[in-house]
């Protein structure tokens, strides 16, 4: 599946969105992980990582307007990780140690089921130049921008399954009425063995 994004539009908005990751890559930003919990408390840098690619949330805002906040920032693991192995933030535990990359995967499979197969997913689609944010409230693991919340509204729901998975016609029902009734497609993914991801989209139409 190609993504509805033309490939040069999507490889300019990427190009983009490095070199702002780039630009504060040496603002030296410290989060910290607290069962769980990554959070940049220093409002300034949070504000600088959420402008870069609308990561993260500020605490207590649940939907914010502009790019500049006066409070914390909280990643989600997939954010942290992502942020992490891009180098463009250290992460320390309550007791200010450094978390190293794989420990935060440790920490990321202990606290979602499937983790790892989900952030690969989340890297994928971030490295392709989409925002990536979570899809809790629509049922699916994430919701998937063009440009970013606020912006435009998000045309794709993503549910990561492992390639094993059995899926009953209920469930292509029960997830295919709800991306359509906030009229998104909805899209599973899953990884074939050698790592490779493949989409598959479904989109309602009328007999």
């Amino acid at each position: 599946m190609v993504f509805a994004l033309r490939t040069v539009d999507l490889k300019v908005i990427a190009e983009g969105r490095v070199k702002r990751l780039m630009a504060i890559k040496e603002m030296n930003i410290i989060a910290e992980c607290v069962d769980g919990r990554v959070v940049v408390w220093d409002p300034k840098l949070g504000s600088q990582l959420f402008t870069a690619g609308f990561f993260g949330k500020p605490v207590g805002i649940r939907k914010p307007k502009g790019t500049f906040f006066e409070e914390p920032l909280e990643l989600s693991l997939y954010e942290a990780l992502y942020l992490a192995e891009k180098g463009v933030i250290k992460i320390r535990d309550a007791s200010g140690q450094i978390l190293s990359v794989d420990d935060l995967r440790r920490i990321g499979n202990k606290t979602y089921q499937d983790f790892d197969a989900k952030y690969k997913v989340y890297k994928d689609l971030r490295d392709r130049g989409y925002i990536v944010r979570p899809g809790m409230k629509f049922g699916s693991d994430f919701s998937v921008y063009r440009y970013g919340p606020g912006i435009d509204h998000a045309p794709f729901l993503v549910t990561v399954y492992s390639k094993d998975t059995r899926l009953l016609g209920i469930d292509f029902v029960r997830a295919g009425r709800l991306a359509n009734s906030v009229r998104k497609k909805w899209v599973i993914a899953t990884i074939l063995e050698g790592g490779t991801i493949r989409y598959f989209v479904f989109s309602w139409f009328r007999l």
